[in-house]
């Protein structure tokens, strides 16, 4: 797994990005991907501005390595987290959930390398019009919040591919080396992976959520809540009600009162794993252990090298 477009883009060592997941992506676990040779990210979408800039202090004291935020752009306290951002030297920043011109521009004037995370190519052209630097393609696969046209990774990553001409990094359903040689073989020049760090000991999120996760099988997520921002869930008692709000043909307010405040963080960072949002990928159904970030990433590393090897005569 040599140099390419991604690793020279970021200074890093492998086209690996770590998923920017609230509730799991704290300091402990961007670190420990930035300083396994990828690149880690905080996840500033379940941050007040004063946790976002401690977090900060804490990853610059644990890496030396590069590391990002990921920074939805929807978040109220949006603003505010940009002067921190910048303030405070982060020189990688992955944008989401809003239109990329607000703020590129903004943060290419202060040196940052602006990476922008889509899910259809019409959106792909918008944030290179733009002038990001990368786009992230996401998959329906993704947990989290995700994309209404539900294209999934593989047919997603070509269409991109074919249209755009900066560094493109597949998302969505990767979570081992396997699917890394697919993505660059779909035309990706790196990977960002969720889910399977979400289930690291490093990860922020509660315990009890990652055993969800590593107990998670096939057909255990959906995408819902379409009419609000599509997001992807595992079955649990709160995604029952939605569905039984639906089947009495709810309103979007009642969707709405129903989601109420807080909820993905009741799930996934308090481990309510009955009435909270337990927001994870399909590819949970493969993850079947917690272990160390470290270990994750030599996985994926000796993975993608040994499928290299093994579709040569393919």
């Amino acid at each position: 797994m040599g140099q390419n477009k991604i690793t020279q883009l970021f200074g890093i060592q492998y086209p690996i990005v770590q998923g920017g997941m609230v509730w799991s992506s704290g300091w402990r676990l961007a670190s420990a991907v930035s300083n396994a040779g990828g690149l880690g990210l905080l996840g500033a979408g379940s941050m007040y501005p004063n946790v976002l800039l401690e977090h900060i202090e804490k990853c610059k004291k644990a890496t030396a390595k590069p590391f990002g935020v990921n920074i939805p752009m929807l978040y109220p306290n949006i603003e505010e987290l940009m002067e921190i951002i910048i303030a405070n030297g982060i020189k990688i920043v992955f944008t989401s959930a809003g239109n990329p011109k607000t703020w590129t521009n903004h943060l290419k004037k202060h040196d940052i390398t602006v990476v922008h995370v889509v899910s259809s190519v019409k959106f792909a052209l918008k944030a290179q019009d733009a002038g990001v630097d990368a786009i992230v393609a996401e998959g329906f696969e993704a947990g989290g919040h995700n994309g209404r046209d539900e294209t999934t990774t593989m047919v997603l990553i070509p269409s991109v591919r074919e249209k755009i001409s900066i560094p493109l990094i597949a998302a969505g359903g990767i979570a081992t080396g396997q699917a890394m040689l697919a993505a660059r073989v779909l035309g990706a020049d790196g990977v960002q992976i969720g889910s399977r760090f979400a289930a690291s000991t490093e990860g922020s999120s509660h315990d009890l959520f990652k055993a969800q996760i590593i107990a998670a099988k096939e057909g255990d997520t959906h995408l819902t809540l379409k009419e609000l921002a599509p997001v992807r869930l595992l079955k649990n008692k709160f995604y029952e009600d939605i569905q039984k709000a639906y089947a009495r043909g709810a309103t979007i307010e009642d969707l709405k009162d129903l989601l109420g405040r807080a909820r993905a963080k009741r799930g996934m960072f308090e481990g309510d794993l009955t009435e909270g949002e337990l927001e994870i990928g399909q590819v949970s159904g493969l993850i079947n252990e917690i272990k160390t970030t470290a270990q994750i990433m030599e996985d994926l590393v000796n993975e993608y090298n040994k499928a290299k090897k093994e579709v040569r005569n393919f």
